[in-house]
């Protein structure tokens, strides 16, 4: 099945576990060892806790998909993906699934071998298995190696001669699982076969995690046919803290958004949806409905955070969120599996994605402009504000690394004679700095088609350096359209990635702006900016004399 043939799965749903094809059904992989691997499960792994604890190791319909995609194979049965995240809400069941997985590792037909007659991939074992439980505490790595005695069965420890202690485990056959943490040094030169990176979210600078990870990611890359992985396995991360969980994420973001190349990493996670309250769920004793109705919402988006995990307690869970001892920001981490925004963020994730809509941009609508330019230091951005109903458009964003380090300006201006061509342009905000000259030109070539003038000599310039207040004002506005929803956007991965890394600035303007993280930071915010003067733009002709007898709403500041 070809990628155009399935159903894109909600936002909150990430990776291919979630997809559907047209009729309803999940999307599994063509080839695939992951079917033998489940039935392996079955025969050698047990239950390690639980009502089933015992019996035969069973995933949920949800792990056994993660399976199936993580064992997916090509046509010449090379694994499809090289890495792979897991990223699920706490208790959903990470650490047993990785233990079952690292048993197979050890034991099971892991390994790609041939094709039967049916084309079918067939596994074998690895012969020297080598797997790693990773972290960056011993008791990280204790979490699962507590569970390896009860999911070892009796038949898996006999047939296959497993000496099972505290922190390594060995085969007859002179395989091995180990655990091992934060020694960079001591890991430097290894060969895993497998490695599961445990509680990435916190491998930080700080304790040595980031060169642990890059040692167990050299040691994985030399392995021979690329048959050696990594797995890591988290909780959604805390921005700004320069963990692992949150460099893989960036990436993920960057592959997404075009920034990167797509290198086979898989990343799966599964989020509350975006609308899933918290903090605005009032008091009983002030409003009783509105509580009631905050608490199902509440209740239905931890049941979709937690997935098939339905051993998980809905009504615990809301218990610990309304307990005010417990932060918002944790609660929305470990039971939503949302990321949040950093304690300066300007606009946090899920305050964006709820203005996710269908919308599309038809040639000949009547809509804004705003630019933010540069040589080379930072993005370009142009994006449309279309005036009936404040939807965001980027029309272009374009990355100088992408194009030799050099915004390519030609390019640029192209485009925005093709956007003045296709729609119907009524006015048109773009800073002046480092693009002054192409400014010039666009103002004097379309000052009479222009409605709002964004200077007395300018119909196009919108110097940003002698503009800081209205600017500010026009940050404040937007951020209150995206809280009452007036703004919709259609889910651009690029522009999501520019809003969630601006950040509040305070002026003495008694405003809030916003700016980057600090001037050196290559989280950028360019397409946010152009939004924002898009939106400014947007709001002048509503409230202008050329706006009347239209019906639009008008936010006021």
């Amino acid at each position: 099945m070809t990628q155009d043939q399935f159903l894109p799965a909600p936002g909150h749903m990430i990776g291919p576990t979630w997809r559907r094809s047209h009729d309803g059904k999940w999307w599994l992989p063509q080839r695939t060892l992951g079917w033998s691997i489940l039935n392996w499960f079955a025969t050698y792994v047990a239950q390690p806790n639980g009502p089933t604890a015992g019996l035969p190791f069973l995933p949920t319909l949800e792990q056994a998909r993660f399976i199936l995609w993580w064992y997916a194979v090509d046509e010449r049965g090379r694994f499809v993906y090289r890495a792979g995240i897991l990223r699920r809400i706490k208790g959903w069941g990470k650490d047993p699934i990785c233990a079952a997985m690292s048993l197979a590792e050890l034991c099971g037909p892991t390994l790609f071998s041939h094709f039967d007659t049916k084309g079918d991939p067939v596994g074998k074992a690895h012969s020297s298995p080598w797997i790693q439980i990773a972290a960056v505490s011993q008791d990280q790595t204790r979490n699962t190696f507590s569970l390896f005695p009860a999911m070892a069965t009796k038949r898996l420890r006999e047939e296959f001669g497993l000496d099972l202690n505290k922190t390594v485990i060995y085969s007859r056959a002179g395989g091995i699982i180990e655990g091992v943490t934060s020694s960079p040094l001591a890991l430097e030169g290894k060969r895993p076969t497998f490695c599961v990176l445990n509680e990435v979210q916190w491998w930080l600078q700080a304790n040595d995690g980031h060169s642990m990870f890059n040692v167990i990611e050299g040691n994985i890359t030399k392995s021979r046919d690329g048959e050696a992985r990594y797995l890591a396995i988290c909780n959604a991360h805390i921005p700004g803290q320069d963990s692992i969980g949150e460099r893989l994420w960036d990436n993920h973001q960057a592959v997404l958004s075009g920034q990167a190349i797509d290198t086979r990493i898989l990343y799966d996670a599964l989020e509350a949806p975006a609308t899933t309250p918290v903090s605005e769920i009032p008091n009983p004793d002030d409003d009783l409905e509105r509580h009631r109705d905050g608490i199902e919402q509440l209740r239905a988006g931890i049941a979709v955070a937690r997935g098939d995990a339905t051993w998980l307690d809905l009504d615990v869970i809301i218990a610990s969120i309304l307990d005010i001892n417990n932060p918002v920001s944790e609660s929305r981490r470990k039971f939503l599996n949302q990321i949040n925004a950093s304690e300066d963020a300007w606009i946090a994730p899920w305050e964006w994605d709820s203005c996710q809509g269908d919308v599309t941009l038809e040639a000949g609508d009547r809509i804004t402009l705003g630019f933010d330019g540069s040589k080379g230091s930072d993005h370009t951005a142009l994006v449309a504000c279309r005036i009936s109903d404040g939807a965001i458009f980027p029309l272009k964003i374009w990355n100088p690394e992408l194009h030799g380090g050099q915004i390519p300006r030609d390019d640029v201006d192209a485009m925005v004679h093709w956007t003045f061509a296709r729609f119907d342009v009524v006015a048109f905000r773009a800073d002046v700095r480092e693009f002054e000259a192409y400014v010039d030109q666009w103002g004097a070539k379309y000052r009479r088609r222009l409605k709002y003038k964004s200077s007395p000599t300018n119909a196009v310039a919108f110097d940003m350096r002698g503009n800081k207040k209205r600017f500010a004002l026009d940050c404040e506005r937007f951020h209150d359209a995206v809280l009452s929803l007036e703004i919709t956007h259609s889910g651009n991965s690029l522009l999501r990635q520019h809003i969630l890394n601006a950040r509040r600035h305070p002026t003495v303007y008694d405003a809030i702006t916003i700016r980057k993280a600090s001037k050196d930071s290559n989280r950028k915010i360019d397409a946010a900016v152009s939004a924002v003067l898009a939106f400014g733009a947007r709001q002048e002709i509503l409230m202008s004399k050329h706006n009347r007898g239209r019906k639009v709403a008008v936010l006021r500041g």
